[in-house]
């Protein structure tokens, strides 16, 4: 049975138009800007209440333009649990209305750090058409936005795309893959009772094999003026941004910035793009030892690692670096239904989250209330709406859905996709919550990202139908050329006077 209804997006052109007649030099531009909460704002993450009491580091809007002479394209990273898309699309047309890029070509994904501001769960005013319970639900027990904050991110991602674009320099770009396996794991495992755990424990006897993979690729795509100075990059890879290095944080994304920085300049701008990691953490469930699986020296480990293999590449690359043409976009906007609860289950949540949660199990309540807000959702929102969207920048090409997307579906993508560099990412452009596989909610599956929530209940075909809409988008677009050296010429040279000579004994 086919649930989900396919709809072309209204609101842009399914391919980049062109811009100008006449060709004109590649060019890339960066820029950045600041939107570190404030102490004593939610800490969003989870499903109740909690406050930032200290610092870290910053978080940032990290925004990157490129352009081919006939269309420019926006990448964005940002640092923050989630974006909703009713703020994305003000962005985007603002960005539009300032600078003239296509509200389509601008991809906003955010890391999904859980350590950054308040950007969800709930909106101000998303509930105001439900109950009184459902209100005091979503806004007194739940993570909620902060209004002021919103606008205040809001503002600096239109004054980073536009700030990005005014910067553009005739560049070289190049991009590349490289491979780090040591930080990132599947949370999810088949256990010996025949179902699937998510974080099962540490050295649980009880483990058979993880219920999914991982992806080792780290995609990054390099820049760098004609004077050989470096701009900046975008890099790609999967794995959740939750070991919290304490505080106020961009969470192991700083690391990443903070290698690539250390080499190659301070005011070079790392964009972060996270690619499908769903159901993959740093934490090693599998491990024998006694070590600290989140934390700083855990930030530090997965971001250093992550950041050094980004930057071998980007050395690897930038000697072959130059034209990234064509640039185009491309999106498709899926309705799919969400899953309901049965009215049995609606009316036992009811009686559970009118009690005092003190009185009743903790996790018990809280996913009762879950269950309680999906039911007011439902009543204005049975469909949503998922953006699924594509970014080429000439052979490599960046494939967004807005969901927390399981692995398999990333591998799967790369699988299906012509594209020599291929470049998944999770939560750009809004957020539906956790899109599993259809044999993660089968007989034999479960865990965390399987439960029924405001936050996450889209039908079991979804994950599938947005595999399947990311490479068809991919099809509909033409892979660049990959750079290359110059080609060394005949050699017409002599040979190194100092060492054209037989061995010398005496």
């Amino acid at each position: 049975m086919r649930y989900a209804i396919i709809s072309l997006c209204g609101l842009w052109a399914l391919t980049g138009t062109a811009r100008l007649a006449a060709a004109e030099p590649f060019k890339a531009g960066f820029a950045e800007r600041d939107i570190t909460p404030a102490i004593g704002m939610e800490q969003p993450g989870g499903y109740g209440k909690a406050y930032h009491t200290k610092k870290h580091d910053d978080c940032k809007v990290r925004a990157s333009v490129f352009d081919d002479g006939r269309e420019r394209v926006a990448v964005v990273g940002i640092d923050a649990l989630l974006i909703r898309g009713n703020l994305v699309a003000s962005a985007r047309q603002r960005i539009h209305e300032q600078c003239g890029i296509s509200p389509g070509a601008i991809m906003i994904a955010a890391s999904h750090s859980h350590s950054a501001g308040p950007t969800g769960m709930i909106l101000p005013g998303e509930f105001d058409h439900a109950s009184e319970l459902a209100k005091t639900l979503a806004y007194e027990k739940s993570s909620m936005a902060d209004a002021k904050y919103l606008q205040q991110v809001e503002e600096m991602l239109v004054e980073a795309v536009v700030a990005a674009d005014k910067s553009r320099v005739p560049a070289r770009c190049a991009a590349g893959y490289g491979s780090e396996d040591k930080v990132a794991f599947n949370r999810r495992f088949r256990m010996a009772g025949g179902l699937t755990m998510t974080h099962p424990g540490q050295g649980n006897p009880d483990i058979q094999e993880p219920a999914g993979p991982t992806d080792p690729q780290v995609g990054v795509l390099g820049a760098w003026d004609l004077e050989g100075k470096f701009l900046g990059c975008v890099v790609n890879f999967c794995c959740h941004a939750t070991t919290g290095p304490g505080g106020i944080s961009a969470d192991y994304i700083y690391y990443i910035e903070k290698t690539i920085r250390g080499l190659l300049g301070q005011e070079a701008v790392v964009v972060f793009v996270p690619g499908m990691a769903g159901d993959v953490t740093q934490v090693n469930n599998r491990s024998p030892f006694q070590i600290k699986q989140s934390g700083e020296v855990a930030a530090r480990f997965v971001g250093g690692r992550v950041g050094a293999e980004a930057l071998k590449v980007l050395l690897a690359l930038e000697q072959g670096a130059g034209d990234l043409a064509p640039v185009a976009h491309a999106a498709k906007v899926l309705e799919i239904p969400r899953r309901k609860p049965k009215p049995e289950r609606l009316a036992r949540c009811l009686q559970i989250v009118a009690r005092n949660p003190s009185e009743v199990d903790p996790t018990e309540w809280t996913f009762a209330k879950e269950i309680v807000l999906l039911d007011a959702r439902l009543a204005r929102e049975p469909i949503a709406k998922v953006e699924v969207q594509a970014l080429q920048i000439g052979p490599a090409i960046f494939l967004s859905c807005p969901a927390e997307y399981f692995c398999q579906y990333g591998l799967d993508i790369k699988q299906g996709s012509k594209f020599p560099y291929t470049f998944p990412v999770l939560l750009a452009n809004d957020c539906v919550g956790y899109v599993p596989t259809e044999e993660a909610l089968g007989p034999h599956g479960g865990g965390y990202e399987t439960r029924l929530t405001s936050y996450s209940n889209l039908v079991p075909s979804a994950g599938k139908l947005i595999a399947e809409t990311a490479v068809e988008l991919a099809s509909e677009l033409k892979p660049g050329t990959p750079p290359q050296p110059l080609a060394l010429p005949p050699f017409t040279g002599k040979p190194w006077a100092y060492g054209n000579l037989p061995p010398e004994l005496d």
